[in-house]
């Protein structure tokens, strides 16, 4: 069918509309405008045929016209129709390769815009080779995970559909940041230096140190980054100094640093490196924590940074009911944290959550805190008296309980979870979602 329209006004004459392509996908005519198809990017499939349309033939396309009508919905909205879910996930991926239209599929199926934390449930376990139990997970934007389990690695790309993994120098890995689906930063407190691993390739590219007064080695305890900067919490292998070192995240060299101690006597306070560390990009300020445990019991601090003039801009000594673990919701301007001894949870005014459990994380305006194995959801509530959290049990009853939760993580539109002594990781993910 040419792209040709009646005018009564011109005697029924059929004129071209140049602004209109047909194309024949494996026998079967699709009209569409130019503007849908480059809208797909200027070196796409799609803009190419854009560039060719002729009134006198419709360019032939070998390929399977169904999925092809699902991708040019993608195209017109930005949204897969719901039919898709009757195809299958990896016939679409490769349909999307082909017509150089992967971007959009991500988007449009693992965007962080399309997170529903009220919605989420269990759908996916991923299998992991070997014997040890995960020590971290590191995800990317839009939800592909890197999981540590011993010394090794493993990528699950944003699909869930395709794994590798790689063997790295560390006896076990205790932090690691996805820089990259296929770029992460990893570290262990046994071994000296930070490296940087291609996951694709298998191989360093680069290992960051830190030298310090007695040039020993420099173990890392914590990984952050904001969209410019990398931030590496290092320790000396005597456990004499500490410091956190800034990296540009493009070119990975040195910019600043700050907290550096030098540990003379029984000073503990400056003896205690950040072991976590979260950039709070709406305050342009870097959270750094740490505890240690002692005869007294465990004593810590919370730290916000100025990272430009190094300065601290706000702290809280932890010695009574120091934490278990601590996050920062940049939506809520609030600090959670999880004491350890109490088993409670508390934000900025310290208002008790009634809590046993040992992590927590944010996640938009959301705040997830773990109790054993299951997940609670604490959403914020606005009173004429001010502002509560309501807690909300996620998931369903066959999701819920079994072995205590040791990492919770999210990216793209997904929670993912792994449990003590378990050789895989949880999904969740919401049903409106899924394919």
């Amino acid at each position: 069918m040419p792209p040709f329209v009646s005018s009564e006004a011109d005697g029924g004459v059929l004129k071209w509309q140049p602004n209109i392509v047909t194309i024949d996908v494996g026998g079967q005519l699709f009209q569409t405008t130019k503007q849908t198809l480059t809208s797909a990017g200027p070196k796409t499939f799609f803009s190419k045929i854009a560039e060719a349309s002729s009134p006198y033939y419709a360019p032939f396309v070998d390929r399977d016209p169904e999925i092809f009508s699902l991708l040019l919905s993608l195209l017109r909205t930005g949204n897969l129709p719901s039919k898709a879910k009757s195809f299958d996930l990896q016939d679409l991926i490769l349909e999307s390769q082909f017509y150089g239209i992967e971007n959009l599929l991500v988007n449009s199926l693992s965007s962080p815009s399309n997170f529903e934390p009220f919605n989420l449930h269990k759908s996916l376990l991923l299998p992991l080779n070997g014997r040890d139990s995960p020590s971290t997970i590191a995800t990317t934007r839009y939800g592909s995970v890197h999981v540590a389990h011993g010394s090794k690695i493993t990528t699950f790309d944003w699909s869930l559909r395709r794994k590798s993994t790689i063997l790295t120098h560390f006896t076990a890995v205790d932090s690691l940041l996805a820089l990259s689906p296929s770029l992460a930063a990893a570290g262990a407190t046994d071994f000296s230096g930070l490296q940087i691993l291609d996951l694709n390739k298998g191989h360093v590219r680069e290992t960051l140190t830190w030298e310090n007064v007695t040039r020993s080695g420099s173990t890392v305890q914590a990984i952050g980054s904001s969209r410019e900067e990398l931030f590496v919490s290092f320790e000396s292998s005597r456990r004499n100094s500490n410091t956190i070192v800034v990296y540009d995240l493009q070119s990975l060299k040195p910019v600043t640093e700050i907290g550096h101690n030098e540990i003379y006597g029984a000073d503990i306070d400056s003896a205690i490196p950040a072991t976590k560390l979260q950039w709070v990009e709406g305050y342009n300020l870097l959270m750094a924590s740490g505890s240690h445990s002692g005869p007294s019991g465990v004593s810590g601090n919370v730290r916000l940074w100025d990272v430009r003039s190094g300065n601290v801009v706000w702290e809280l000594p932890e010695k009574v009911d120091c934490f278990a673990d601590v996050a920062v919701s940049d939506p809520l301007s609030v600090i959670f944290k999880v004491g350890v001894n109490s088993g409670e949870a508390f934000y900025i005014d310290l208002r008790n959550l009634s809590r046993i459990g040992c992590k927590v994380e944010t996640q938009g305006n959301q705040v997830f805190c773990t109790k054993g194995g299951d997940v609670e959801l604490w959403s914020e509530v606005v009173m004429e008296g001010g502002r509560i959290f309501k807690k909300n049990l996620m998931g369903r009853v066959q999701d819920m309980g079994g072995a205590k939760i040791t990492n919770l993580a999210f990216g793209g539109s997904r929670m993912f979870l792994t449990k003590r002594d378990q050789h895989f990781v949880e999904v969740w993910q919401s049903s409106s979602r899924e394919l």
